[in-house]
């Protein structure tokens, strides 16, 4: 049946990997132009757009996360929902073997990469059925940094800066603020949420998500939820969250609410929070032949408009104040600088994420990472006989490692370590004291610090997955900027706390 359905399926997965929809679009490029030229948000939404850009016109990933792949297929009766079940799972892994896919399916108990984004719950699948002679199927890839700021509340709660939130509908606007409020940039912002209320904790979750299907500019057909995504859209940007957590006027760029009946004892509101390369397109499919009748969320017939101004040149937006770095960096150089400075980095760069960490608690490194730059980063990377080529290379949240990095730090002699949204008192102590930064890259910017990789000269501890090992890079002018320094300072705790005093203003 259906002999084209797998090609169909294979053709969504890299659509939605590697072209934004156009409301998200048009919502990204409102948040460009409502940023002031200049600004550390400016030059962060100028790395994303012409990312973007790039990665639809060589079909490789937005970012390297690819996330985890939800399909929504509406079939009509009599369909064999057990064989779509079986194509969709080999398209997602013909996917990863082309590369637009990263490999992501790991075994919860011995934490072994399967290889091809298959395993028990991978992908989740869910179908429904319609009186429609064709197929419906939607798919959302959701990356692992929005997925782990979800959020879930079980009402009434006493939140920070905003007080109890009670079992109403002004109740669940405060969970949606500190939610969002709680995601700084570690999610990628701006982003966009979906948020349930009501139902039980897993139908909660799995609701709140199915908002993400709706699109950014529609209007809640519930004339109370209309109302109130309309409110927090009119007032969440007012936190300066911003980009990336750098500070500036648009944290989200979308609110879907739904909701679902309740227990009496319970009151649950879910946050499903989705960060601005949101990956979300859907097809309808000729049940007989499987091929794609039609696109949703797309029109194939007209060319998306590129997100880079006309006539612009691209690259790094420079001011003239940036910091070169050519490492192997010696201590005096990384004391000189501050949160604030925008450094361009030359020379050798190793990523390094949760089992590399996990291995140099252990053991010694496989390399000399004295003056060295870690790159916490789980790379696309494309073998072609003994050579690598990393296609899409942006960070992953930093967070994860703050009980290993300070004495990793200590331990082997690194002077930077680079990721996104930020850490903890423990690594800012370690920094300090050990004479180091942390740079915050632009998250989801894969295929924008692909370009910056001039050659994979080795890898190392490849038994832990492609994802997971050290990979030896070379760079030129990467640039990042430092919001951590090793005098103390943060810009991550500034954001946060400022933008804690103007979520106190909403309370209301």
């Amino acid at each position: 049946m259906a002999p084209k359905f797998f090609e169909s399926m294979v053709e969504l997965i890299t659509r939605t990997a590697t072209d934004l929809p156009a409301d998200v679009r048009v919502a990204m490029q409102h948040a460009i132009g409502q940023e002031p030229d200049g600004t550390r948000g400016a030059q962060a939404l100028a790395v994303i757009a012409e990312n973007i850009d790039q990665a639809a016109a060589c079909e490789g990933p937005i970012c390297q996360d690819t996330g985890w792949p939800t399909f929504e297929v509406q079939t009509p009766v009599g369909v064999n929902q057990i064989w779509l079940r079986a194509q969709i799972g080999e398209a997602v892994a013909e996917a990863t073997r082309r590369g637009k896919l990263r490999s992501n399916s790991v075994d919860s108990i011995t934490g072994i990469n399967s290889g091809n984004n298959l395993g028990p719950g991978m992908p989740v699948i869910h179908f429904d059925q319609w009186e429609r002679d064709d197929i419906e199927v939607k798919l959302l890839l959701k990356g692992g940094g929005c997925e782990n700021v979800n959020a879930q509340y079980a009402l009434p709660v006493e939140l920070d800066h905003l007080g109890r939130a009670d079992r109403s509908l002004e109740g669940v606007r405060k969970c949606i603020l500190h939610a969002i409020w709680k995601a700084q940039g570690r999610g990628c912002s701006p982003g966009a949420v979906g948020v349930c209320v009501g139902g039980d904790r897993t139908a909660g979750y799995q609701h709140a998500k199915e908002q993400l299907f709706r699109t950014l500019d529609d209007v809640n057909a519930d004339p109370r939820l209309a109302e109130l995504e309309r409110q927090i859209m009119a007032t969440v940007n007012s936190l300066d969250v911003g980009t990336m957590g750098f500070g500036g006027t648009t944290s989200l760029i979308g609110c879907k609410v739904g909701a679902l009946n309740r227990l009496p004892a319970s009151f649950f509101v879910s946050v499903a929070y989705d960060c601005w390369a949101f990956r979300r397109l859907g097809v309808h499919i000729d049940a007989t032949s499987g091929s794609i009748t039609r696109w949703l969320y797309r029109d194939p017939s007209v060319p998306a408009a590129p997100m880079m101004p006309s006539g612009s040149t691209g690259g790094f937006p420079r001011t003239g104040r940036e910091v070169v770095l050519q490492a192997p960096i010696d201590e005096a150089t990384i004391r000189s600088l501050n949160v604030g400075d925008v450094v361009l980095i030359s020379g050798r760069v190793y990523t390094g994420r949760d089992a590399v960490h996990s291995y140099l608690m252990k053991h010694e490194p496989p390399v000399d990472l004295r003056g060295g730059v870690l790159y916490h980063c789980g790379p696309v990377v494309k073998q072609e006989g003994e050579s690598w080529t990393v296609t899409a290379a942006g960070p992953t949240t930093s967070m994860r490692e703050e009980p290993y990095q300070a004495e990793i730090i200590g331990r082997y002699g690194l002077r930077v370590v680079m990721g996104k949204g930020g850490m903890g008192p423990k690594t800012l102590a370690g920094l300090r004291e050990h004479g180091a930064v942390y740079l915050n890259a632009i998250g989801g910017a894969a295929q924008f610090y692909a370009r910056c990789i001039t050659e994979v000269s080795d890898v190392s501890l490849l038994e832990l997955g492609t994802p997971e090992a050290m990979w030896h890079l070379q760079v030129h002018e990467f640039p990042a900027i430092v919001t951590m320094d090793a005098h103390g300072n943060s810009l991550h705790q500034v954001v946060e706390e400022e933008s804690g005093k103007r979520l106190t203003l909403l309370r209301t």
